[in-house]
């Protein structure tokens, strides 16, 4: 009896010499820091406002310069009156010249050519064989119809509703509530006639003009 017991000890004794040592759980971890110097990341606000600046100040030169010639690409020259003038032309599109057309047309006529923006515009030819300083823009003032000459009355009279215009386009006659526009008319070095924009006085009215 004895000698098991010694032999039992002796069992328990090797098995607890080939044992793991046992794992102390609560082992401090260690942890890496960094150690930041006070202000080593401080970002003055000032010098953040102006590299905002340069940055938006530089995306709006760059798209300005790609979108001011995308935009004169659809801008057809001398639309609208600009230096120059807008070329008067016939119903065919051809630009009309002062000396062949007066050749063909009598004092006192009053004939549509194409003004500014593309408007039915009349021609005046003056008693001394001249053309008339100005244009008149044949669109009736009350509800868009073109105004035709009448040389029999010696105004334009508009068949949609009776409005009545002097030979200068002055309101003679409702329901039109204004005059016809005017539009300056020009003939240049080469003896095309031209259009421009009237911004003055109408002298009709002596107000200002209602069209621009």
């Amino acid at each position: 009896m004895k000698l098991l017991s010694l032999l039992s000890l002796a069992l328990v004794g090797s098995s607890n010499a080939f044992a793991p040592a046992p794992v102390n759980v609560n082992r401090a971890v260690v942890v890496p820091q960094m150690s930041v110097a006070e202000g080593e990341f401080y970002i003055d606000q000032n010098r953040r406002n102006l590299m905002n600046l340069i940055l938006v100040g530089s995306a709006a030169v760059t798209v300005g310069g790609l979108a001011v010639p995308y935009i004169l690409f659809f801008v057809p020259p001398g639309a609208g009156g600009g230096t120059g003038g807008t070329p008067a032309k016939d119903a065919l599109g051809n630009e009309i010249f002062a000396k062949e057309y007066l050749a063909s047309k009598k004092p006192g006529d009053h004939s549509l050519a194409q003004g500014l923006k593309g408007d039915a515009t009349y021609l005046i030819v003056k008693d001394d064989g001249t053309l008339e300083t100005y244009g008149l823009n044949a669109v009736c003032t009350h509800l868009g119809c073109v105004v035709p000459w009448s040389a029999a009355n010696n105004k334009f009279m508009c068949p949609c509703h009776g409005s009545q215009y002097a030979p200068t386009g002055a309101v003679v006659r409702g329901p039109a509530p204004l005059p016809l526009a005017l539009a300056h008319l020009d003939v240049d070095e080469s003896g095309k006639i031209l259009f421009s924009t009237w911004s003055e006085t109408d002298f009709r009215t002596e107000g200002k003009p209602w069209w621009i």
